[in-house]
């Protein structure tokens, strides 16, 4: 007897909001983010040193709590964290149009940070309680291409309100949080999580995603992806600009971005029909090391740009299946810890990779070897490759 066809993938209110609050997410935090730099540093005249501490701050307190967020989500469900983190957002970025001074600046930072550590996490979580799983692949998919939407648009929108005032942006990119709590508030459902055995702790699930062994590597070889995948920002960047100047970083991340939107949902519908989850993953990884490696050779900054093609159709191929995996690896009743987990390989390949682009860069210069950071992020993303299907292996074969 044949098994009856799984039924269409037709995204349900939730689905629905959960995407379009991810475009107002990454709309609203690419709004003002870009803008601090510039209205402290060029309009203030502050030491960009401490603006690099408040942005830096920011992003360690999100990840940091991101990890005790999906833990927090499998105790009390979801959707009270992410309304929670959303009002608190709205908070940080609004004080931030307020901020005269760096302790100021630095605290609504932190406030910033402390919400989107409360709803980074629920968020997958939910995500993964109103989707189907063979649908999973397709939703986080769709998720990533709103986020990507986004980040084209709030820079946008960030620069035609700069000329207004960063006061005026800061308390923009704060009410969009405000929309998004009023849409989540609305087509979200309140997932009632199961019973915990009397004397459990909140943080069981941690624990579990710690002693298991296949996530626990799985979280661990991926710091070595998002090492690569934050050269857009570093490496990549400063090679746009020595090949074409400043104004390249329009058309480096337009390109980018605009490809996810465009491509991302159509490209994983293709290869989840040819391709098993954990080979397209290695597969997808290896695109990135490769595109990497071609760019220490590109000599004109359209060549640059035809390696980042390469480079974001592997990115955008990694998420949603990283995603994927991780809601599939999780047992039930725990899939908000272990994406709160997850969120370790983010936090320390995100911060290596900040530190080594540029470090990796200025020695390439300094030894008159231009290729070698490119070949060494690429040695890195081969041996990442290797790392995820030695990792999963313990899974079987993933279909």
């Amino acid at each position: 007897m044949t098994s009856a066809p799984a039924p269409a993938f037709r995204p349900s209110p939730a689905q629905l909001g959960l995407v379009g609050v991810t475009f107002l997410m990454w709309g609203g935090f690419f709004l003002v983010i870009p803008l601090i730099t510039v209205h402290f540093v060029e309009g203030l005249g502050w030491a960009a040193a401490s603006v690099g501490i408040v942005l830096g701050v920011r992003q360690l307190t999100q990840q940091g709590l991101t990890v005790f967020g999906g833990a927090w989500a499998d105790r009390i469900g979801p959707k009270p964290l992410i309304l929670a983190g959303c009002l608190i957002r709205t908070l940080g970025f609004g004080w931030m149009g307020f901020a005269e001074s760096f302790g100021v600046l630095l605290a609504a930072s932190v406030l910033a940070g402390i919400g989107g550590g409360l709803f980074d996490a629920p968020k997958s979580a939910a995500i993964t309680a109103v989707t189907r799983p063979e649908h999973r692949g397709r939703m986080f998919s769709l998720i990533s291409m709103a986020g990507n939407l986004g980040m084209v648009v709030g820079p946008l929108l960030g620069a035609w309100l700069s000329g207004v005032g960063f006061r005026t942006a800061a308390l923009w990119a704060g009410s969009v949080y405000l929309v998004a709590f009023a849409v989540l508030a609305l087509t979200l459902p309140r997932m009632t999580p199961p019973k915990r055995a009397e004397g459990a702790s909140s943080l069981d699930g941690l624990r579990i995603a710690l002693q298991d062994r296949v996530f626990r590597r799985f979280t661990l070889v991926l710091c070595g992806y998002f090492l690569l995948s934050t050269q857009l920002n570093v490496a990549v960047t400063l090679k746009a600009v020595a090949l074409a100047g400043p104004a390249a970083t329009g058309p480096l991340y337009g390109l980018s971005a605009g490809l996810a939107v465009l491509l991302q949902y159509p490209l994983l519908r293709l290869v989840e029909r040819h391709i098993p989850t954990r080979p397209a993953l290695v597969t997808a990884v290896i695109l990135v090391a490769t595109a990497l490696g071609l760019m220490g050779f590109a000599a004109t900054f359209p060549q640059l740009l035809a390696c980042v093609v390469l480079y974001s159709l592997g990115t955008m191929l990694v998420y949603p299946t990283q995603q994927t995996l991780t809601a599939r690896l999780a047992p039930e009743g725990r899939v908000g810890s272990y994406f709160g987990f997850s969120a370790i390989s983010l936090g320390v390949g995100g911060a290596l990779g900040n530190f080594l682009g540029g470090l990796l860069v200025d020695a390439g210069a300094r030894l008159n070897l231009p290729t070698l950071p490119w070949l060494t992020l690429m040695a890195v993303g081969l041996v990442t490759a290797a790392g995820l299907q030695w990792a999963l292996r313990g899974m079987g074969e993933v279909e």
